[in-house]
């Protein structure tokens, strides 16, 4: 399936001008965006992968991760191919770098009203648009995230962060909480391995919170790459100047794709990082990959009580005490997040 890539503008120069991400890809005729999917054709930007999913999935909301969001429950995830970033770390390049190996769309029909009709056939409580960057099927994502707030289901958006002030725009209408990718805090990180720039995700962010959006963070740390205390202080400092409960998951590398000489994050290196969020303030550190249920667990900031029990990977086990509002049972501190 095609649609209009409606968030774009023609300049007069001829070209398009894709308001999607903060790549700004100016296409002429026949061309198609970093991203593979955004192609002019006969003088306007269409997307090639409206309504076709690559991926689908019914996961549980803490594999996002997104841990003061609806804990518990089952969210419906899916992604289409195509990606706006080329991270040679990448865990799906199979459909994110597609476009790189030369090969054509591909995806099972999966139109907006089938989605939403999936999430709530399964039970789900909201809908993630996960697996690929979904800033790069961005109108699909839209009209998908707009029916399915009309059914009263609550989107997600799991990112790298590039999107634009005009993606935004539209973005806070309809999504309620996102998982931002916080790879690095140097742009050499960004260009060498991930064909980006740091900024725009920085800009993004603050643009999120600003849209009142639930926001969490979740940084992946590469041996030798990322993973000095200098770095993991910039980034854990950042997310403290804009809020200090925002959420920060650290998470551990494993070898992949372009870059599978590197070993596995030691899990010291992750004990480190939760060390130094909470050392520069952040109220709520998780660690990832890591199978150890103390750093997985909610615990209210002000008396300490676990207000939010976790335990495997997937999620097979979330205990909620919190009380409906979201305050915790034991002092009656109110935590940040979407509980209801």
């Amino acid at each position: 399936m095609k649609a209009k890539a409606w968030l774009s503008k023609k300049l007069p120069s001829g070209k398009i001008l894709c308001l999607a991400c903060a790549h700004a890809c100016k296409l002429d005729e026949g061309e198609t965006g970093i991203c593979g999917v955004r192609k002019v054709e006969n003088g306007e930007l269409v997307l090639l992968v409206y309504g076709k999913a690559a991926a689908m999935n019914v996961d549980p909301v803490e594999k996002k991760p997104m841990y003061h969001f609806l804990p518990g429950t089952q969210v419906f995830s899916f992604g289409t191919v195509g990606c706006n970033l080329s991270c040679s770390f990448c865990q799906n390049f199979e459909i994110s770098q597609f476009h790189k190996e030369n090969k054509e769309v591909f995806g099972k029909d999966l139109p907006p009203e089938t989605a939403v009709e999936l999430a709530l056939h399964y039970g789900c409580k909201s809908i993630a648009y996960t697996y690929n960057e979904p800033i790069v099927w961005f109108e699909y994502s839209y009209d998908t995230a707009k029916l399915a707030k009309e059914k009263g289901l609550k989107n997600i958006y799991v990112t790298s962060g590039y999107e634009t002030k005009a993606a935004m725009k539209y973005l806070k209408e309809v999504i309620d909480g996102m998982n931002i990718d916080l790879k690095a805090f140097t742009e050499e990180f960004y260009q060498k391995l991930c064909g980006a720039r740091l900024k725009p995700v920085l800009e993004a962010i603050e643009e999120a919170y600003k849209a009142d959006l639930w926001i969490e963070i979740t940084t992946l740390f590469i041996p030798g790459e990322n993973d000095s205390e200098e770095e993991m202080r910039k980034i854990a400092n950042f997310i403290a100047s804009i809020d200090t409960a925002i959420p920060w998951h650290v998470s551990g590398f494993y070898p992949t794709y372009k870059m599978t000489d590197k070993n596995p994050t030691p899990p010291e290196t992750l004990l480190k990082a939760y060390k130094i969020g909470k050392e520069e303030g952040l109220k709520f550190v998780y660690v990832g990959n890591f199978n150890a249920p103390e750093f997985e667990t909610t615990y209210c900031p002000a008396c300490g009580y676990a207000v939010i029990e976790r335990s495997g990977y997937l999620g097979e086990r979330v205990v909620n005490h919190l009380t409906k509002d979201g305050h915790c049972p034991k002092c009656g501190t109110y935590i940040p997040g979407v509980w209801n």
